[in-house]
């Protein structure tokens, strides 16, 4: 559904600046320790923002266990890639296996955390990702196995794409996974997926809740400790 959304509201956003809000939030959701996998696209920059302190591993589903940050520059390894081709780091102490490895870890519940980029949303948690029909194809790659085989679902993306909601009331487009996500960061606001439905619970203050109803077309509760949205 295509909705007159108001483009004034993002005119102070470029688009580095709304990818740099939804991985700086999705940071925040790792805890010591964890095995995290980021999906491709811009899940991919997540590991960017995680304090130097903290340890948390990065799994790349095309096989390699201790992602670091984005690499860049004449002095980068083109042998070490992400999921999505983007040159990275390998941290001290990470390992390489092959694709059979990567996705028994991923399906055997060992993932504690996820990172996806999404098509649609509902407000149900089902998460439609791969496919457009008779016009884009990004593909499924590992997200089905992510979906159901990680502890944690956490869907990062933009808000709107081109005036099209993607926070909807029930996905029409062809579900990666029925009733698995978690959690929903976008540049305007966080919402958390309850067995009733979805949660409002923080919000950037550049928007307004005014703002949120009109350009998701999901029902949503507010949560009455919403809090500002750091950007």
């Amino acid at each position: 559904m295509v909705l007159a959304i108001n483009n004034e509201l993002n005119k102070e956003l470029t688009k580095e600046k709304i990818r740099e809000i939804i991985a700086k939030r999705a940071a925040k959701e790792f805890k010591e320790g964890d095995v995290v996998t980021l999906g491709i696209g811009l899940p991919t920059i997540v590991a960017n923002y995680v304090p130097e302190q903290m340890h948390v591993v990065f799994q790349s589903e095309n096989g390699l266990l201790g992602v670091g940050k984005d690499q860049s520059g004449d002095k980068i390894d083109k042998r070490i890639i992400n999921a999505g081709g983007g040159y990275v780091e390998a941290k001290y102490g990470s390992c390489f296996y092959d694709s059979q490895m990567a996705f028994t870890m991923m399906r055997g519940g060992h993932i504690d955390a996820t990172v996806l980029g999404a098509l649609q949303v509902d407000e149900e948690g089902s998460l439609a990702s791969w496919l457009i029909p008779n016009k884009f194809v990004p593909g499924m790659g590992g997200s089905m196995d992510l979906v159901v085989g990680a502890k944690k679902v956490i869907v990062a993306m933009e808000h709107t794409s081109k005036g099209e909601v993607k926070i909807v009331k029930k996905c029409n487009l062809p579900l990666t996974a029925y009733r698995e996500v978690d959690l929903i960061i976008t540049e305007r606001c966080v919402f958390v997926v309850q067995d009733d439905g979805l949660l409002l619970t923080e919000l950037n203050p550049m928007f307004t809740l005014e703002d949120i109803k009109n350009s998701t077309t999901a029902d949503f509760m507010v949560s009455p400790r919403l809090k500002e949205m750091e950007i």
